[in-house]
């Protein structure tokens, strides 16, 4: 787990290494551990450093094989990698290290681009070989690790982040309208290829992108979930299911063990990290860390689930820390949390997990986490209302946009209001696309693939790299994916949600977890904005630059402003949050 970074010119100029060094000393957060630069004329890249495996100088980066004439700049974990080893070893490779790392290089020579659907891991990756001077880029399948673009004068730049573009400079920092109109429709996911800056550009998730020298560009997909279903798979019962479940579970909870420090656990109290704390205490791991964090309460609403991960960690006698975190404490976080977002970021947890994070990096390096169980396993509230809609669209759209779009447009400013509904548009298509006949399979698949990459997954990443930590999510494993796609809909559906994988649960973890009402990561004061948070985003809504950039209307903002708590949207998010936080991420990152 890292930061990578690079240049590549096409003009024939050499790659900056200034504009490497700024973009590494953005990132240093990302890999404290050690820095690299190779540049070699039309060139260059970067890398920062966080050791987990292969702890040794050997598996520092950038890596250059010599001999093969590669050069690999690497973020992520290749789960596989010792496998993968063994088969290249049986092909002929050596190797100089015990790092994943050379077992990508290795595999690229033996099989070229195609390498990466060998990969089981999260990746995002750039590869230059030396004779052709092709550069090869790759993302993994969920796109869990991040990979951004921006094309400069000269040619391309590329990072793990969007504030080390930034920082390199050249970049177009213009607001995108149609990026706007996602965040502002679409809960705050701006899907790739956009994000909120128009010299800023995502590879996809599962991409690859081959670059010539000359800047000519090829781009294939090289995996998508699939939710067709034989007639054997329609008629499974459902204890097969579970039990098919349970033991993909194990496999990819196991994958993610594999490391040369310690592993430990984020753990809510809910049923998806009280699983992974349940099946590695049955795989015998022991003196295994735990952590929860909880908030002060506000109108009413409980702040934590202590109750719920107290009882896990006792059960199974984990070594736990519980961090209770002040509102004024969690306040006085917020501007470095935002600092921390590569994107704008809505979602209240943020600033749990930031904090949580903090702490956890003083004891552990790596930590499993339980993001993607809803979204692979139908989870949510708003499955069950497309299940056999007539109009799967405007009924999602209904749940789970945060205002229409005539609303929206009453909401911007005059010169940032579209003709184009983007945001019901790309639903539209999506749920169009070959491969998903059911509503329920549709919504789980924009779910899985474009919301849960740029929300909950890029939420984990950001704020978990901001302290050098490692977050592996099991429910990730895209074998366990494809799996749960089999799975009728009705079965997910069942028991209120996740049925086949809360009576997965039931093998494994006490009931009382498993039959609780569902929670969320709470953080009260950010829902029910009053006293000095109010005042916070008084200030910053109505600052200088806010009011020259004019992104909403203010009769917008002083409704807003004069009952904060009436503007909640259906996901149960403050309105006022959405767009204070919006304009927070912009100054903050000189915008």
């Amino acid at each position: 787990m890292c930061g990578i970074c690079g240049e590549l010119t096409f003009d024939g100029s050499p790659a900056s290494a200034d504009a490497i060094i700024r973009m590494t000393g953005a990132m240093e957060r990302r890999g404290p551990d050690s820095e690299g630069v190779v540049a070699r004329g039309r060139v260059a890249f970067g890398h920062r450093r966080l050791q987990i495996i292969d702890l040794s100088s050997k598996g520092e980066q950038p890596m250059v094989d010599a001999a093969l004439g590669l050069t690999l700049a690497f973020n992520g974990c290749i789960y596989n990698y010792p496998e993968l080893r063994a088969e290249l070893e049986g092909k002929g490779y050596s190797f100089f290290s015990t790092s994943d790392t050379e077992v990508i290089i290795k595999a690229y020579h033996a099989w070229g681009p195609d390498c990466v659907g060998r990969f089981n891991g999260m990746f995002a990756f750039a590869i230059h070989e030396r004779e052709s001077g092709r550069v090869v880029m790759a993302r993994d399948r969920f796109g869990i690790k991040p990979l951004y673009l921006a094309q400069t004068p000269r040619g391309l730049r590329f990072a793990s982040s969007l504030p080390a573009l930034v920082a390199a400079g050249d970049v177009d920092r213009t607001i995108d309208p149609v990026a706007l109109q996602f965040y502002m429709t679409f809960h705050a996911v701006v899907p790739a290829p956009w994000t909120m800056l128009k010299g800023v550009r995502k590879l996809p998730p599962a991409t690859i992108r081959i670059i010539e020298p000359d800047g000519a560009t090829t781009e294939k997909r090289f995996w998508s979930l699939d939710f067709s279903r034989s007639a054997q798979d329609e008629e499974r019962s459902f204890g097969e299911w579970r039990d098919l479940t349970l033991d993909e579970l194990r496999k990819a909870v196991a994958r993610r063990m594999v490391a040369d420090v310690p592993v430990g656990v984020l753990l809510s109290g809910g049923v998806d990290s009280s699983l992974i704390v349940g099946l590695l205490a049955e795989a015998g791991q022991s003196g295994l860390r735990t952590y929860s964090i909880g908030f002060e309460e506000a109108n009413g609403e409980k702040g934590d689930e202590f109750v719920y991960s107290d009882l896990i960690a006792k059960h199974y006698g984990t070594d736990h820390t519980k961090i209770f975190i002040p509102s004024a404490d969690m306040l006085e976080a917020l501007p470095d949390t935002i600092r921390a977002m590569s994107e704008p970021m809505v979602s209240y947890d943020n600033v749990g997990f930031y904090l949580l994070s903090r702490e956890v990096a003083k004891h552990v390096k790596v930590v499993q986490s339980g993001q993607g169980a809803d979204e692979v396993f139908a989870g949510y509230h708003w499955y069950p209302k497309v299940a056999g809609s007539n109009d799967p669209v405007g009924d999602y759209a209904q749940a789970f946009f945060d205002r229409s779009h005539a609303r929206l447009n009453e909401h911007l400013g005059a010169e940032w209001r579209l003709d184009r509904d983007e945001a019901r548009a790309f639903v539209e298509a999506h749920f169009a696309q070959a491969g998903a006949t059911d509503p329920v399979d549709k919504a789980l698949r924009l779910d899985s693939t474009i919301m849960l990459v740029d929300d909950p997954v890029k939420r984990v990443d950001n704020m978990t790299m901001a302290w050098g930590l490692e977050a592996r999510v099991p429910f990730l494993d895209y074998e366990l994916a494809e799996l749960a796609a089999r799975i009728p809909s009705r079965h997910k559906l069942a028991h209120g949600g996740k049925g086949v994988l809360k009576e997965a649960a039931r093998k494994v973890i006490p009931a009382d977890v498993i039959d609780r009402p569902k929670g969320y990561f709470p953080v009260p004061a950010l829902k029910y904005i009053e006293g000095p948070t109010l005042d916070m985003v008084r200030d910053t809504l109505g600052s200088r630059k806010a009011r020259e950039r004019g992104l909403f209307s203010e009769a917008y903002l002083q409704r807003l402003f004069d009952d904060p708590r009436s503007a909640i949207t259906p996901l149960r998010g403050s309105e006022l949050w959405q767009v204070a936080l919006l304009e927070t991420w912009l100054q903050s990152h000189g915008v």
